[in-house]
Parts: C-alpha cells; structure tokens; sequence
C-alpha cells in the first residue's frame, strides 16, 4: 500500500562531491501510483550501475523502474550547495527542473541550481 512507497527515499546521493546520478520512475504494475526519485553517487562509473542497483531493491517492493534519464550532481555539503547538469549517455538527458524539485524535499535548507552545461 501507501506506506511501502512511502519507505522508499525521494533521495539517495552521496553527501559530497561531484558523481554521476538517474532520475527514476517507480510505477506499481498495471498503474496507480508513481513517484520519482533521485539516485546517485561516486561508486558508480555508468549510469547504468546506478540503475541495476537500484531496480533490484524496487522490484522487490513490487515496483516497476523506469530511468529517465541521468546527469551529473556536486554535492558540496560544507556551503550547503548542490548543482545538477550533465547527461546520461545511455539514458538521455533528465530533466534537471524535476530532480531539483525532489532534491529540496531532502535538502531544504540548501540552494540547488541546475543547467544544461556539460561541466
């Protein structure tokens, strides 16, 4: 139901640094509900490994994954910034305006930018 949802985090990224990151559609089969969420960090070199991590967890939960697309996130955790830009090669550009507005549902307090600058 709602909790299950619910449990899982609008954001899970690395608490600083710049890494790669994927925007995620969850969708209980046969529709209903969806959320998106936001998955990054330093581990993964591709994109992809952010999302083969991540769609196992969800299907466990009984939620289908869908990526939307990926960029880039820096973290800077000392002035309480974050910037989000780039693209996923494999999956496209995500729209960074959806991230940001998930983003600041995690860090209030911070100022989060983002564009479509490569670098």
């Amino acid at each position: 139901g709602r909790s299950a949802m619910a449990a899982v985090r609008d954001v899970e990224i690395d608490p600083e640094g710049t890494f790669k990151y994927i925007l995620v559609r969850l969708q209980r089969p046969g529709g209903g509900e969806q959320r998106d969420i936001v998955r990054g960090t330093k581990a993964a070199e591709f994109h992809n490994h952010i999302f083969e991590k991540v769609n196992p967890e969800m299907e466990k939960l009984g939620y289908e994954c869908k990526c939307l697309g990926g960029g880039k996130i820096e973290h800077n955790s000392k002035d309480k910034k974050i910037r989000v830009f780039g693209l996923s090669t494999g999956y496209g550009k995500a729209d960074h305006s959806v991230t940001v507005e998930i983003l600041k549902k995690e860090y209030t307090d911070y100022e989060i930018t983002w564009s479509d600058d490569k670098k």
